[in-house]
């Protein structure tokens, strides 16, 4: 049976929430738009707002512009007057989401958990509005799942079934153990749809069988089930690996504005072109006059610079990301060291491994040193090569492009 068609305002919005997203399949992706167009169309005729949520489980406590792709979609829910939860994955996090990973993943604590997810939701409140965001933890319910309960959820799916997946069968296949208990994470992901009464559920693509198994398990507990938007996982800002804290190439919601725009200039063109995609507030429109300009010979500078500004600014402001901008300027193009800077006063004269220890610029005397070596260590602008060389004067540090000390010896 063929839907009826959209009204111009309701298909622009289903074209606005669904950019971006990808599905592996064209037919899944063709009926996911066209739910999602349904379920808009009866939110306005009715006056029920739609409700949407995604999921994040705290296994660190810095969240990063990879999470901030369906955050920003939540966001777009927002603005479209539906209700959006912030689920932070309390007890899912204790097993760990193993979808878009070669190996297993070690096991966290709860006192882990609940101290990476402390600041979880005052991250996220950068992009959502505070005033319109539904907070919830999903221990709340899942801790209070009995065996028996289990038991019931695992009744509707098949074993082959997750054999089937395309990393488990990797993983089995080269020898790596698969543990009985990933088997669980999607029954659990699937039943937080079923808790929140899901009409529309946001995550990675990689999460796209934990999302069919909550469509599945709202069928079995009578509930339509929701409509899935999955996004690609970024790549991070060496342009190679998936962005990652673990991996060291990630841009944190919290970094300050200068090292947010100095981390998009240093990306490649190729991966500026995959960013602007999901990491603006700017519309589908918006973001392909951008990629056409590239297309079209504009210098690539300009468009990182303009791209830079534009993610200082989501998360600091305008003002912020002007001053961060002219900071770059200063120190990359026109070689300046900046004018403001910390400080660090030395009462007497104490070797460089200390005072880069001292000064906060690396977290051990081994890194120091390490650092040293690599020449990325400079007092005055001159590179330091002596691991023995002793500070003994006022100076201004420089570790890397981005990080200086002054140093206020006596």
């Amino acid at each position: 049976m063929t839907s009826p068609p959209l009204s111009a305002e309701i298909e622009k919005q289903v074209s606005a929430l669904i950019f971006g997203c990808e599905y592996g399949d064209d037919e899944l992706a063709r009926n996911m738009r066209r739910e999602l167009g349904e379920r808009l169309t009866e939110a306005q005729k009715t006056g029920r707002p739609l409700r949407v949520y995604c999921g994040y489980d705290p296994s660190r406590p810095d969240l990063h512009i990879g999470h901030a792709i369906t955050m920003r979609r939540l966001r777009l829910f927002q603005d479209m007057g539906h209700h959006v939860i912030f689920l932070i994955g309390t007890f899912t996090a204790l097993v760990g989401d193993t979808s878009d990973k070669a190996t297993g993943r070690p096991r966290k604590t709860m006192e882990e958990v609940q101290e990476a997810a402390r600041t979880y939701a005052e991250q996220a409140f950068r992009i959502l509005d505070r005033n319109r965001t539904e907070v919830l933890q999903n221990g709340d319910w899942l801790s209070k799942i009995t065996l028996a309960d289990v038991i019931s959820l695992a009744s509707n799916f098949t074993v082959q079934q997750f054999l089937a997946r395309h990393n488990y069968k990797i993983r089995i296949e080269s020898g790596n153990p698969v543990g009985l208990h990933e088997f669980l994470y999607a029954l659990m992901q699937g039943y937080d749809a079923v808790e929140l009464r899901a009409d529309v559920q946001l995550g990675a693509t990689e999460q796209l069988f934990n999302i069919m198994a909550g469509r599945k398990l709202q069928e079995v507990y009578g509930q339509r089930p929701c409509v899935c938007l999955t996004f690609p996982i970024l790549v991070g800002t060496d342009g190679k690996a998936r962005m990652a804290k673990s991996a060291g190439n990630t841009i944190g919601l919290a970094d300050p504005p200068e090292d947010q725009f100095g981390k998009i200039m240093s990306l490649s063109d190729e991966t500026m072109l995959e960013f602007v995609k999901y990491v603006t507030r700017w519309d589908p429109d918006r973001i392909e006059r951008f990629r056409k300009r590239f297309a079209n010979g504009e210098h690539p500078m300009e468009l990182k610079k303009e791209l830079a500004f534009e993610v200082a600014a989501a998360y600091h402001g305008e003002e912020a990301a002007r001053a961060a901008q002219q900071a770059f300027e200063a120190l990359h193009q026109r070689h300046e060291v900046p004018t403001v800077m910390p400080e660090l006063r030395l009462d007497g004269a104490r070797d460089i491994v200390s005072v880069l220890v001292e000064a906060q610029v690396a977290s051990s005397r081994s890194e120091a040193r390490r650092l040293i070596q690599g020449k990325g260590v400079r007092l005055d602008g001159e590179v330091v090569e002596d691991l023995q060389k002793v500070v003994d004067r006022s100076a201004v540090l420089g570790v890397g492009k981005r990080r200086f000390v002054r140093l206020i010896v006596g």
